[in-house]
């Protein structure tokens, strides 16, 4: 599997972005997908999570503010991050797994590249 991921910038406090990820090869459906983020000098760490039955999970930081969505006939997930803090500033990283979404980044199978977001105050 191999992962594309866009739709990062800057914004302001409260701005709003959404990150794509597609995914190359035939399995997408079956494939949990994921968003996870890493700010400097600190651990990667997961955002959100959609299994293939479209079972969502948020880390508490994010629950409320941002939306993980997926598309199967795209094979494209999409994360909807809006009222966007400071704190919200990372590389995003898109994650593939199959079935499940572990939420420990050492646990993942595929990656796709970083996009930055960065929230200004």
């Amino acid at each position: 599997v191999q992962l594309q991921a866009s739709g990062g910038g800057s914004v302001q406090t409260e701005g709003s972005l959404r990150l794509s990820c597609t995914a190359s090869g035939r399995t997408f459906s079956s494939y949990a997908m994921g968003w996870f983020r890493q700010a400097p000098g600190k651990e990667r760490e997961f955002v959100s999570g959609i299994t293939w039955r479209y079972g969502t999970l948020y880390a508490d930081s994010v629950k409320g503010r941002f939306t993980i969505s997926r598309d199967n006939a795209k094979n494209t997930v999409y994360l909807q991050m809006n009222s966007l803090k400071p704190e919200d500033t990372a590389v995003y990283y898109c994650a593939a797994n199959p079935i499940t979404m572990p939420t420990m980044w050492r646990q993942i199978n595929y990656w796709g590249q970083g996009t930055l977001v960065t929230v200004s105050s």
